[in-house]
């Protein structure tokens, strides 16, 4: 061993003095020099006293994983001016990297958990810019330091801080070409861009040739995940609050992890240097499992529509601000509603016996009323049930119904009958109209023995909806006009059985008023008409101007 350390040695002088004399530094660092730097450092060390070895040695993440922190404190104890003039040299960021030629866009996908393939740990991950697989840390003896030993990958970027570096060489990389991974790394928008968004009628182009519109992106359906790509894409099509998550810092108060996927997931769909015409909710359904508690998940299909809701609510509690009860949901989605509630005597007469005694005895000594007022996120509507007998022709005729119909449960005179949480007749009506109204129709109602759906049609406008025409609406404020008027902007319709059966939305493109359809990761262009007539399950609706 010696004599080969020895060869090596001056083997390695005899290079040296050829370059000086040719005027010409030695150009390449070999790895070797890592070695001996490493011999020259220990010996600095303890010549500034052992206790400070251990007490570093002890210090495990920071050792293990090759932190920035530990070449700082490595700096802070050499010993010799040379050798850290030596160091400085090897790890200064140098423009020239020779191997930039081997980053393949192809294989980079940072739509996955950051964490590394190997120890799974997510603390300090890189990504390997020539494989797409992310490892962890940066030292001797980290993963992406021995991925880049054994697979010959020299190029790796750190998904926090965005750094690129050589490995094993250990220097940071300077090259405006790679500007386009950062950016597909962690997308960002000017206020000036996030205004043009609904102007732009571009396509972009993926790496592979195939053309995209930003916004009208697919998304990976994980495992019967369609119930939260078909909740995405609609709340895409909500203006306000999309524009509020496109800039990060309007919630960087935020530590909920579902606020921050939320809006990564929303930056990636709106961007328009992806590098392909897809994104996978993949993070973004980590922080819902967690944080439902499971309630909804992966290879489980669930309700769209007690998903938005869930949705909705979850992130209006994480965003709100404590002085004041308000966030960018609640101004976007919330409605004020009156509820007239007549409860029969009996009762009655047991509410009072547990001593609940808000009541006014208004229609005789039978009934009882309460007004309240109630605060509404989305508004359920009645579907008329369809007919039990088959026709002439042993065809179901599939009834149909217009919206204005079923939307007389709001009127203010129209009574709903309940049974929970006790028998009351209910009398709605709208107070206050939000600027976007949410409409869900109840298709679907669970017996003790299975789940029945309704299939009625309902008839609505696309555009236009005129809401009063048909419930009565407060009378606007002096110096204000009543706008009660609505285009539909998204539409989630379900196909195929109760049980089974899978979702799909139609979505409205702002710059050229076109209808699209969406079902996971296919997008096609589609007419209004075909909107019109599809079993609406959800649907959003925009205030006008």
């Amino acid at each position: 061993m010696g004599t080969e350390e020895s060869g090596g040695v001056s083997k390695r002088q005899r290079l040296d003095e050829q370059s000086s004399a040719s005027g010409i530094e030695n150009p390449l660092v070999p790895y070797n020099d890592v070695d001996d730097e490493e011999e020259d450092f220990e010996r600095g060390r303890t010549a500034n006293g052992g206790g400070r070895v251990e007490e570093n040695r002890g210090q495990v993440v920071a050792a293990e994983n090759g932190e920035e922190e530990e070449e700082e404190e490595e700096e802070d104890l050499y010993g010799e001016e040379n050798s850290l003039e030596k160091r400085k040299s090897q790890f200064e960021p140098r423009a020239d990297c020779p191997y930039l030629d081997t980053v393949n866009r192809q294989v980079l996908d940072f739509d996955f958990e950051k964490f590394c393939s190997v120890s799974l740990s997510n603390l300090n991950v890189y990504a390997c810019l020539v494989c797409g697989k992310y490892y962890q840390g940066r030292g001797k003896k980290s993963h992406a330091y021995t991925h880049s030993l054994e697979a010959g990958h020299h190029v790796y970027v750190n998904l926090r801080t965005e750094k690129v570096y050589c490995l094993p060489d250990g220097y940071e990389i300077i090259d405006p070409s790679l500007d386009d991974i950062r950016h597909v790394l962690n997308p960002r928008f000017t206020r000036d861009q996030v205004k043009q968004l609904d102007k732009n009628r571009q396509w972009s182009r993926a790496l592979d040739g195939s053309d995209y519109l930003p916004g009208m992106v697919g998304l990976n359906n994980i495992k019967e995940t369609d119930f939260v790509n078909v909740t995405i894409q609609s709340l895409m099509r909500v203006t306000p609050l999309r524009n509020f998550f496109l800039i990060p810092e309007n919630y960087q108060h935020c530590k909920s992890p579902l606020v921050q996927r939320y809006g990564e997931l929303t930056r990636k769909i709106w961007h328009a240097r992806n590098f392909k015409g897809q994104v996978s909710p993949h993070e973004f359904l980590q922080a819902v499992m967690k944080a439902s508690k499971k309630r909804f998940r992966i290879g489980q299909q669930s309700d769209p529509v007690e998903f938005m809701a869930w949705l909705l609510n979850t992130l209006h509690t994480n965003l709100r601000t404590l002085k004041k009860n308000n966030s960018i949901i609640y101004e976007c989605f919330q409605g004020e509603l009156e509820v007239v509630k007549e409860i029969p005597n009996k009762a009655i007469t047991e509410k009072k016996e547990n001593g609940n005694d808000q009541i006014d005895g208004g229609a005789g000594n039978d009934i009882f009323t309460e007004t309240s007022r109630m605060p509404f996120l989305m508004l359920g509507l009645d579907l008329p049930p369809p007919p039990l007998f088959k026709d002439v022709m042993e065809k179901n005729i599939i009834p149909q119904v217009p919206l204005f119909n079923i939307l007389k449960k709001f009127d203010g005179e129209t009574v709903t009958e309940v049974v929970r949480p006790r028998v009351a007749r209910m009398k709605y009506r709208v107070i206050r109209l939000p600027q976007y109204l949410i409409l869900h129709m109840q298709r679907f109602k669970k017996n003790n023995f299975f789940i029945e759906k309704n299939p009625t049609l309902v008839n609505f406008p696309v555009k236009n909806l005129e809401l009063k025409d048909f419930i009565p609406l407060p009378m606007p404020k002096e110096n204000e006009r009543l706008r009660s008027k609505y285009d539909l902007i998204a539409d989630i319709v379900h196909d195929g059985k109760p049980n089974e059966g899978f979702y799909r939305v139609f979505v409205q493109r702002k710059s050229e008023e076109l209808w699209y359809e969406m079902q996971d990761l296919h997008v096609s262009e589609t007419l209004p008409q075909m909107v019109a007539l599809s079993e609406a399950y959800l649907q959003i609706y925009e205030q006008q101007q």
